[in-house]
């Protein structure tokens, strides 16, 4: 994750906005920040995150008992939160 984003702020929000445990939550930031950093750019040096295979890969996690619904509101929660502070955005 970005020094830019200050991770108790971020577990907040979502915890706010999806009524998940801090605790879990910061379990799927971290499976997902695993599976992106094992994401293999392209010629450009970008990275391409299906999020279904993110989803995916985090339910598959033996400590996640999150269902898939969960994982993914969760996920979109922290896209939103990095949206609104201009750190990332979808790429068409």
């Amino acid at each position: 994750m970005s020094d830019k984003v200050n991770e108790q702020e971020l577990v907040t929000v979502i915890s706010d906005k999806t009524k998940v445990d801090p605790k879990l939550i910061l379990l799927v930031l971290k499976h997902e920040q695993t599976f992106i950093n094992n994401a293999k750019a392209d010629a450009k040096g970008e990275v391409d995150i299906d999020n279904d295979d993110l989803v995916d890969y985090v339910t598959s996690q033996r400590d996640v008992k999150l269902d898939e619904l969960t994982v993914e509101t969760i996920l979109d929660a922290e896209m939103d939160y990095l949206m609104d502070k201009g750190l990332a955005g979808y790429v068409d």
